[in-house]
């Protein structure tokens, strides 16, 4: 059943209901007032009879007078709202008023008739030996009050119609942008982003369009910001997939080759390091490169790769990492703590807050001039994953500052936008730089 429907429906019993009250004082009124009509007929009547009995009988007990009376009704003829009868003493009519002729053309129906009529009353007066009754006769008062109250409903049953049919028009006037707004919401429904709503004239329809057009802007701009940390993340992987391969490749490739660099070149020291001192010399000279190269090779592919990531996990990995960064950084006091199960977070979330941890601390070493770096990295009851870098170095101005120029702030928040997470730098001039990062589980 629609709304429009159920509108017209409401106004409908509404206008029922008014009608009713209307048309039962109306009943009410109309009773009341033929009530008094027939009352005061038959008050006049009596009174017109009495005199009329005073006058004609001038010895009641005779019993003889009550001829003239009899002339008297025929002559008389039919009272309005009245209804005369004249009985001898066994009861027999001798007299009856003929039937009220007005407005005798008007047929009222039934229910009219008893909801309009008045109880019926009767007077009774001994004449001598003849008994007179005049009672009242409310017919033609009815038949006069049908004839007034028909028109009228007439006019009423003809506004019910014409209003509830200008009713149901306007609603659906009204209502019609109602299938706009539909329709757009079922084009959303099934994906369609970019379905939009007119300008409606009605303020009601106008806020609803307004709303969601704006509605629909910020699912767009959702639906894009999701894609993006779908890409960044597909990203990200690709560039993870690429770094382990990569250090793979240096670790099996050009370490063996450093390696026999470095084993030709002692072999040559230990057979020339009496023959021939330049060449042992120059082959320690030789030893000496291998052995930086193979050191660097191995800082680049921890950089590239940690593999204690794989080996041992994230926390074991990070104190790995904290004891590489604390014999590099000498003046820097470095403190890590856990807390929570760590284990078994995912390949993701774990080399991202690596990743994280490793890129704050980098800018912590290069900008902050701290003297300590706190990293903590807890697991709450509800699962989730919270890390805090902090360094007391000289800090940052954040209102002056635009993070997205910053692309290590860049990317430490991509890579928790990605995993859903949120990402927060908290900093003032002298007090240090605090990195939040909370992912959910």
């Amino acid at each position: 059943m629609s709304l429009r429907f159920r509108l017209n429906m409401l106004i409908t019993v509404l206008m029922l209901l008014f009608m009713t009250a209307m048309g039962v004082a109306l009943v009410k009124e109309t009773r009341i007032s033929i009530q008094e009509r027939v009352e005061a007929a038959v008050r006049v009547t009596t009174q017109l009879l009495d005199t009329i009995i005073l006058s004609a009988f001038s010895n009641p007990e005779s019993g003889q007078g009550y001829e003239m009376l009899h002339d008297f009704l025929k002559s008389l003829g039919h009272v309005r709202s009245s209804e005369i009868f004249l009985y001898d003493n066994v009861g027999r009519v001798l007299y009856q008023s003929p039937p009220s002729k007005f407005r005798a053309e008007v047929k009222p129906p039934q229910w009219f008739v008893s909801l309009v009529s008045p109880k019926p009353e009767a007077v009774m007066k001994r004449v001598g030996v003849a008994t007179l009754m005049v009672r009242s006769d409310s017919a033609g008062s009815v038949r006069e009050a049908w004839n007034s109250v028909l028109p009228l409903l007439w006019v009423v049953g003809g506004f019910f119609v014409l209003l509830n049919v200008a009713v149901y028009w306007m609603l659906g006037r009204a209502f019609r942008p109602m299938g706009e707004v539909l329709g757009a919401i079922d084009r959303m429904q099934q994906g369609d982003l970019s379905a939009r709503l007119p300008a409606f004239k009605q303020p009601e329809f106008a806020s609803i369009a307004h709303s969601l057009n704006r509605m629909a802007e910020s699912l767009g701009a959702e639906r894009e910001l999701e894609e993006n940390r779908q890409l960044t993340r597909l990203i990200q992987s690709h560039i993870e997939d690429e770094r382990r391969s990569l250090a793979r490749e240096l670790h099996d490739e050009l370490g063996q080759y450093v390696t026999a660099v470095k084993t030709f070149a002692v072999a040559i020291v230990n057979k020339t390091k009496d023959n021939a001192p330049e060449v042992s010399s120059s082959a320690q000279t030789i030893v000496a490169a291998a052995n930086h190269i193979y050191d660097s090779m191995h800082n680049i592919i921890r950089q590239l790769r940690p593999g204690a990531l794989d080996n041992l996990g994230l926390t074991e990995t990070l104190r790995d990492a904290v004891n590489s960064w604390q014999t590099q950084n000498p003046q820097m006091k470095f403190m890590l703590e856990f807390a929570g199960d760590l284990q078994q977070l995912g390949e993701t979330i774990n080399i991202n807050i690596y990743r994280i941890v490793q890129e704050s601390v980098t800018n912590a070493v290069r900008h902050s001039e701290a003297k300590e770096l706190q990293i903590k990295l807890a697991r709450t009851a509800a699962g989730n994953i919270s890390l805090t870098v902090q360094d007391n170095g000289v800090g940052m101005d954040m209102e002056n500052v635009d993070q997205t120029q910053h692309f290590g702030l860049l990317g430490m928040r991509e890579r928790v936008q990605a995993l859903n997470g949120v990402f927060s730098v908290d900093s003032e001039m002298g007090q240090g730089v605090t990195i939040k990062v909370e992912i959910p589980n």
